[in-house]
């Protein structure tokens, strides 16, 4: 199945480097000249992205409402191109996870559509479902007790699953299965994502286990072997690093309220993380925060810290893949029990909303003796 996107543009020059760059990234382009059509094929059909011309900031908007309006696009990767002039309050304004300024030339367009398209491609498999049937246990924190039940779909979020009886409270959860054909097992806490009246309920998982969600991963791709590799990381450079997240520099930089997997490694000393895209500037690099506050995983990153600060320089290996988006819940991650004041993170929550070179400025600052409790820079 080939990646879709929906562009909605009536600017020939803006079309021809759309078609170019899709085209080379394997993209599809089904082209909409005006809104209503636009509107139209979006309530109907599924798009992995939908791209929209600004050029009519108004116009724009609606279409773009339109794709979160319709089930079948909610979850699609809106990228919006916008004029040279475009300031950042009316950016975000138009709600887009993507925005690329004119003058659109094919290299930098195609810089950023990496990033689109990894996003494309774990939005589409985060969202598969396989059907398949196997026992559940359900352990309800509410006092409730152990429920039984059998699933009749899992995807890389969750399972749906099918009750003998709804308890009144289903609120926090603790689930157990196996995945059939293997001796894997998956345990982890959930919460009620959806039902309906047939006592259907689809779970979304939370806190997966690193390794668990590996497990679960591969058994999906060997029963879905349609759906394409993910991309390789894009390149990314390490400028700044504390106990509660860190700024990496990259060219193809993921939105706001992305999830994404960090694994990092330096003088055989490795760090994986799990963390939110708190601030973003196009082309340039992204602010991230570390969702994980356990004390084993902060034990890990601060050994990561002690060796990155006496590597002598050496650079770290840096893997960054994109979890997926959360669409419609909050950008910021929860607050990491540090138990110490971070001024990374404060930068990032509270002055995100710099021009980039200012938020540059202020993470040089924060650079040198001072900061070394809180951040190793390279």
């Amino acid at each position: 199945m080939s990646l879709q996107a929906l562009v909605f543009c009536a600017d020939e020059k803006v079309v021809r480097v759309l078609r170019r760059v899709l085209s080379e990234l394997e993209i599809g382009l089904e082209l909409c000249a005006d809104a209503e059509s636009a509107i139209h094929k979006l309530t109907r059909r599924r798009f992995e992205a939908v791209i929209v011309d600004c050029a009519d900031p108004r116009t724009a908007s609606r279409v773009l409402r339109s794709a979160r309006s319709a089930p079948c696009n909610k979850r699609a990767v809106a990228v919006a191109i916008v004029g040279a002039q475009t300031d950042l309050g009316a950016q975000r304004d138009l709600g887009a996870h993507f925005v690329l300024h004119q003058p659109l030339s094919p290299e930098r367009a195609k810089t950023s559509f990496r990033a689109v398209r990894a996003l494309m491609k774990r939005e589409r498999r985060r969202n598969a479902r396989i059907p398949v049937e196997t026992p559940v246990t359900i352990q309800v924190d509410d006092g409730a007790g152990q429920l039984r039940a059998v699933s009749s779909d899992i995807g890389e979020g969750g399972i749906a699953v099918q009750l003998a009886h709804r308890p009144k409270n289903l609120g926090s959860v603790t689930l157990q299965f196996s995945l059939p054909g293997t001796p894997d097992k998956i345990e982890c806490t959930g919460e009620v994502a959806w039902e309906n009246p047939g006592r259907q309920v689809g779970l979304r998982f939370l806190d997966l286990a690193p390794a668990m969600r590996d497990q679960l991963n591969a058994w999906l791709e060997s029963r879905a072997p349609e759906f394409e590799q993910d991309d390789p990381p894009a390149p990314c450079k390490l400028t700044d690093l504390s106990l509660g997240g860190c700024y990496l520099d990259t060219a193809s930089p993921f939105p706001l309220g992305t999830r994404i997997i960090l694994s990092m490694r330096v003088a055989g000393v490795g760090f994986r993380a799990e963390g939110v895209v708190l601030v973003m500037h196009s082309e340039l690099g992204m602010g991230i925060e570390f969702t994980q506050t356990t004390d084993p995983q902060r034990n890990d990153l601060e050994k990561f810290i002690h060796a990155l600060t006496n590597s002598n320089g050496v650079l770290p290996e840096l893997l960054v893949e994109p979890e997926g988006l959360d669409i419609g819940e909050p950008v910021s991650a929860p607050k990491s029990g540090t138990g110490v004041e971070d001024p990374l993170l404060d930068l990032f929550r509270k002055r995100s909303d710099l021009a980039p070179a200012a938020f540059q400025t202020e993470l040089r600052k924060q650079r040198g003796p001072k900061a070394a409790a809180h951040k190793a820079s390279t």
